[in-house]
């Protein structure tokens, strides 16, 4: 139970763990090449005693035939590839054994296949390793905000980042937004960043307040007071009908507080450019004293925002809207995204942007991306693309992903003649209608992204979710942000569609709002959807980012999807209409996987245990496929995605005695048998191994140490299974296994 508190208690406090990102897993750090530096006692002679079943009686070592057909038939292995390092037209001594079985190539991790590694299709072919919120060290509404967040999983290779960015003063915030009624707290998209229809979203230190009052007091919000008397009302001011009928249907305008009932208009008035009153509501009244608005040169509408909201002394800031999450500039952001975005691979590098600002701060988003990032950014295209390019024609570039405003819509950009027109029409068809007079058509609203932002987005265009109906839905450069839920919706309505849709366009799925303490979906549910983009929590430490690990082990951050997955390599076309599904897409086998434990050395000890003498580890051995129910759609997605536990899984018996080198040959005379026998319908490229090293307690067992292996990539023969701590930090532990794996149709 001590691992549970200790994580709670990190949580709580918002104190941030950001080790060092090189050595930390979560984006594919086990496929790096690892070798076992030393031996334990035992496992030595267990190495002796293999070695030894297979050497000549006379000689005392492997002769050169016996090298070959060990290594092809008890391993497995590519001789070809082993003839580079290792001395195959030789006879083999000990030492040269233990040089092979200690080195990478006995790795329990296969590297990437060659044709795994063309990255020459579209990007819509590929899983991308991606991140959540990545800004936040802990928990969703109470943790610290850090730029070295984004410092930490870039170099542990994550290629999809997520910024959410709120204007620099207590004065700004848009309003409005009719896709979602949700805000940033929700975990939503840039799709659904906004509040619900003219609502006006407060101040920052107002946002705090709100957020603190309604959470639980474990997350730091505020105790209810039961002497505490309700305040006494605040009287209105007297308006007439009309005025306040007008008032009440004015919609929330960007960067301008709430709207105050005015004095009823004439037709002049109504037409007349709108200027911040005394109060800082709305007048309709206007002087000669007026600046005029002019319109900015990027697309915006800078002069007119300045003019209807207090101008920010502040740069955009990134933090988690509506809770106490603690803030960061955005150009600290951006800097951080400059320093380390290409140090771990060059591959391309999604910036997801969940934009709160006013169209003044945008503009200021857009200059610091500019000024920050330079040529790492995409030029603008003379013209739409037809296809989306593929990660090889875009590496060491920065792909922003940004809601996308149509150039040439009314909504496109927010100028003063659409500003006073839509102010204008939604006063007068809040009147009272006069005979005889037609209806005032309903205005259109303004987008709250700015042409110069949104150009930004050249192959990856934020667009609102309605169906895979929508026209935009054939739009190439487009993607759709859903949560977790969504994708279920989706889903249940129709597979076939959303299937035939990751083929050829880029989808990504974000958690639930729900998982307020950063918890992850299972990302192997999402991607067998064919969704490329499964944000994750990379501060924390579950199943989630094990499944992560295990899929982008070695990769750089991009895995091609099965053949039946993907699109056309240069046209984007669907190359196979009728693997419409993902239960015909691929083939699907029966598994039997059998794999032999026999010793371990140098486990890490859970977080916060000291003692060697009270360790008792025992290994748990789980497989992760698709049910079978999901494969033909006869069931919904897993509740919450994720799977149902206790299909398969086994474990050996934990020892007490042996500290961090268990030894289970040399207590049962045998190694431990874990089989899985007839698993069907497994696709080996989505389907995954997890080796779990848990001590024995009283209680909740604590996680020691662990390993994530796709199944296409598990190696047969004797490997050993290099392992991370329960934080995913490298680990000189190990375990010796001997792995037999059969696959049928």
């Amino acid at each position: 139970m001590h691992r549970l508190k200790t994580n709670m208690s990190t949580a709580v406090r918002g104190t941030s763990y950001l080790p060092d990102g090189a050595h930390q897993g979560g984006g594919g750090l086990s496929g790096a090449e690892q070798k076992v530096k030393s031996l334990s006692t035992s496992i030595a002679q267990h190495l002796q005693r293999i070695y030894s079943a297979h050497a000549d009686p006379t000689t005392k070592s492997w002769r050169q035939e016996d090298v070959a057909v060990w290594l092809r038939h008890c391993q497995g292995d590519d001789e070809a590839e082993l003839a580079r390092d290792f001395p195959l037209h030789q006879d083999w001594d000990y030492e040269s054994f233990v040089r092979y079985i200690t080195s990478s190539a006995a790795n329990s991790i296969a590297p990437p296949a060659p044709e795994a590694q063309d990255l020459s299709y579209p990007l819509s072919s590929y899983f991308i390793s991606s991140s959540h919120n990545t800004y936040l060290t802990g928990n969703q509404l109470s943790s610290e905000s850090s730029a070295d967040a984004y410092k930490n999983v870039l170099l542990r290779g994550c290629r999809c980042i997520e910024v959410d960015v709120w204007d620099g003063s207590d004065s700004e915030s848009e309003a409005g937004d009719d896709d979602e009624t949700s805000s940033s707290s929700s975990s939503s998209s840039d799709d659904d960043a906004f509040g619900s229809d003219g609502e006006q979203l407060g101040t920052a230190s107002k946002m705090k307040r709100k957020a603190k009052r309604k959470l639980p007091s474990f997350l730091g919000g505020r105790k209810k007071s039961k002497d505490k008397k309700p305040a006494a009302a605040t009287a209105e001011p007297s308006t007439s009908k009309a005025a306040a009928a007008a008032a009440a249907t004015i919609p929330a305008v960007p960067g301008v507080p709430a709207p105050v009932p005015v004095p009823a208009m004439t037709a002049a008035t109504t037409t007349d450019a709108v200027a911040p009153a005394a109060g800082g509501g709305l007048s309709a009244d206007t002087t000669e004293t007026n600046p005029p608005l002019e319109k900015s040169k990027s697309g915006g509408s800078s002069s007119l925002f300045q003019t209807l909201s207090r101008k920010s002394t502040k740069e955009p800031r990134v933090l988690h809207g509506y809770t106490l999450t603690k803030d960061i500039t955005f150009r600290d952001v951006c800097e951080a995204i400059k320093d380390y975005g290409f140090a771990a691979t060059d591959l391309p590098l999604i910036v997801s942007l969940e934009v709160h600002c006013s169209a003044e701060q945008q503009e200021r988003m857009v200059d610091i991306m500019r000024q920050t990032w330079g040529d790492l950014l995409l030029p603008e295209p003379e013209e739409d693309a037809k296809c989306l390019p593929s990660p090889e024609e875009l590496r060491g570039k920065i792909l922003v992903k940004v809601k996308y405003a149509p150039p040439n819509d009314a909504g496109g950009s927010t100028t003063p003649e659409d500003l006073d027109n839509t102010v204008a029409n939604a006063v007068a068809g809040g009147l009272p209608d006069e005979p005889g007079q037609p209806k005032q058509r309903a205005a259109k609203k303004p987008s709250k992204i700015i042409q110069a932002l949104s150009k930004m987005g050249i192959y990856t265009r934020g667009v609102s979710f309605k169906s895979l109906m929508q026209p935009e839905a054939n739009m190439p450069t487009h993607i759709f942000s859903l949560s977790e839920g969504g994708v279920m919706e989706v889903h249940k309505e129709d597979r076939k569609a959303l299937f035939d849709h990751n083929k050829r366009y880029l989808m990504r799925a974000y958690p639930s709002g729900m998982r307020i303490l950063s918890s992850n979906l299972d990302p192997a549910v999402f991607w067998r959807k064919g969704i490329q983009i499964v944000a994750l929590n990379w501060q924390n430490w579950d199943e989630g980012m094990m499944l992560n690990e295990g899929m982008f082990a070695g990769t750089g951050g991009y895995v091609l999807k099965p053949a039946g997955y993907r699109c056309g390599k240069y046209t984007g076309d669907n190359p196979d209409p009728e693997a419409d599904t993902q239960a015909d897409a691929v083939q699907h086998y029966t598994m039997d996987l059998t794999i032999d434990v026999i010793a371990a050395q140098s486990l890490p000890l859970p977080p916060g245990d000291t003692n060697i003498d009270s360790f008792r580890p025992y290994l748990k051995v789980e497989l992760h496929v698709e049910e079978p129910g999901e494969r033909h759609g006869t069931d919904e997605l897993p509740q919450d995605g994720k799977e149902k536990e206790g299909e398969y899984k086994a474990k050996t018996k934990s020892l007490k005695g042996y500290g961090c080198n268990p030894d289970w040959k040399a207590k049962y005379g045998v190694p431990v048998e874990l089989k899985f026998e007839s698993i069907p319908g497994v696709v080996p490229e989505l389907s995954f191994v997890r080796f779990l090293v848990l001590d024995d307690e009283i209680g909740r067992d604590s996680l020691a140490a662990w390993a994530c292996v796709r199944l296409d990539r598990l190696r047969e023969g004797y490997r050993f299974v290099h392992l991370l701590d329960a934080k995913g930090m490298e680990s000189e532990g190990v375990v010796l296994v001997k792995i037999t794996k059969k696959l049928r149709l």
